[in-house]
This record gives structure tokens, C-alpha cells and sequence, in this order.
């Protein structure tokens, strides 16, 4: 198995590194044509704005698109989770462009600037029922992006509690916050939809690979899916095999 990586910018190196320590071989990806290697992709964290001016002079943004569309496994890490959403708000003057596929909305530096940068521990029930170890996950927080909105396909695997310098406090979006919260306002960092998983977090920059291995388990996943529908097609020597009838008219 080799699992694609977006190679833009950013922490693709890391994940290439987490790979290669649960046994998987780790390709980077920087032009379109290098996506029909791969059938399983990451799309690191980093500085969303310069990945999408990058994606967009390589012409990638297309081949992307259709690599999602194909329901092929991506996981996106803070700048990936940007990408891969269907909404982007706050951010720079001009936007940027997104792949989208995932439906939610997403603050792009929900949690602040790099200062405010933070790690913190994360409940992830779901990442404990699947890969065991202890029931929180250490995630690092870099000028990360939050998750507002989500649709109801979604499934959220973690959330924490929104500090009280989160960039998006004046804005009006915290309302959905506030609303499903109550007085303790609650931001979702990790969701599955799918094929599609993203976290606000970088999992990469730890020694813990649970994050990486959950993601390997959804690719197989999709495999044996692949596969089964493949073998209940009629095979193509038997298609072949099988002379043609026809009802001849009686003279």
C-alpha cells in the first residue's frame, strides 16, 4: 500500500515519517498525474493560502476535486481540513480556493495566531474504540481552524472547548456555538464524512499514530468495498465465452 501526500508546503514530511512508522510507504504528491499512483491521500497542515496559490499553478485543484469525487480515502490536517470543506470563512482578502466534498463550515484561524498556538488533550472515543490506547489524544493546535457547522452525513469524532482568545469571538458564526452549547461553548475538531476525514490538529507533529493507523483502516475499507463490487461484475473471459443466441425464423 502507498499513500499519497500533498507536497506543497507545509508538514508533508512528517506524515511521510508517521507513515513509514506504522509500515506504510508515504508518495509525494506535487503534479496531477502523480495522483493516478495513489489511491489514498493526505493533505498536510500548513499556510492554507500558499498551498492554494501552489495547488492552483500546478493546476491540481481539478484532479483534487475528482480524486474526492471518486470517493478514494483523504484525510486533511489544519490547512487540509480547509481545503476540504465545502465552506471557508475568515479568511484573507480575496479567499482562496477549496476542493470541498466535506460539509461543514470552517473558521479558517478560529483558534488565533501562531502565538496563541496550544496543545491540549482531546476525548476521541471513537479512536479509542477502533486503535485502543488511552482515551485522549494529545493534539497540537498551530493557528488552527475550527469547525463551526456541520451536516448531518457528518460524524464529529472530537470537540473542545473554544478558548476565550479565539479569533472568531466577535464574529457572528459563534452563534451555532453558543447554540448547541449553551454557557460552555464547544468548537468540533475532528469529523468523518464518508470517505473524507479531517482534523484541525496536526497528528504528524506526535509520536502517537493511532490518527494515521484509523486512517489506513478507512482506506482498506474502501479496498475490500472496491474488490466486491469488482467481483460481483461477470468476468471478461466469461462475457467473452458466451456464444450468441439467436431465435432463427421458422420457414
Amino acid at each position: 500500500m502507498a499513500v499519497g501526500v500533498l507536497a506543497l508546503q507545509g508538514s508533508f514530511n512528517e506524515h511521510i515519517a508517521a507513515l513509514k512508522r506504522v509500515g506504510v510507504k508515504g508518495v509525494e504528491i506535487r503534479k496531477p498525474e502523480q495522483l493516478q499512483s495513489v489511491t489514498a491521500l493526505i493533505i498536510p497542515g500548513g499556510e492554507s493560502t500558499t498551498m492554494a496559490k501552489l495547488a492552483e499553478y500546478h493546476n491540481l485543484f481539478p484532479a483534487l476535486r475528482d480524486f474526492v469525487k471518486m470517493g478514494n480515502p483523504v484525510w486533511g490536517t489544519c490547512a487540509g481540513l480547509i481545503f476540504l470543506a465545502d465552506k471557508a470563512i475568515g479568511q484573507k482578502l480575496g479567499g482562496q480556493e477549496l476542493i470541498g466534498g466535506l460539509n461543514c463550515t470552517v473558521h479558517r484561524n478560529f483558534f488565533g495566531s501562531q502565538i496563541q498556538s496550544f496543545e491540549a488533550e482531546i476525548s476521541v472515543p471513537e479512536i479509542v474504540a477502533k486503535e485502543g490506547g488511552p482515551p485522549s489524544f494529545r493534539g497540537v493546535f498551530i493557528r488552527a481552524p475550527g469547525i463551526l457547522e456541520v451536516g448531518p452525513e457528518v460524524q464529529v469524532l472530537a470537540e473542545i472547548s473554544a478558548p476565550s482568545h479565539t479569533s472568531a469571538k466577535s464574529d457572528s458564526a459563534l452563534e451555532s456555538l453558543e447554540e448547541n452549547a449553551g454557557s460552555e461553548k464547544k468548537v468540533i475538531v475532528a469529523v468523518k464524512q464518508g470517505n473524507l476525514l479531517a482534523t484541525a490538529f496536526h497528528p504528524e507533529l506526535t509520536a502517537d499514530t493511532r490518527w494515521h493507523s484509523y486512517f489506513l483502516k478507512m482506506v482498506n475499507e474502501t479496498s475490500q468495498e472496491a474488490s466486491t463490487s469488482t467481483s460481483l461484475l461477470p468476468s471478461e473471459d466469461l462475457i467473452l465465452s458466451e456464444k450468441p443466441k439467436y431465435d432463427l425464423p421458422i420457414i
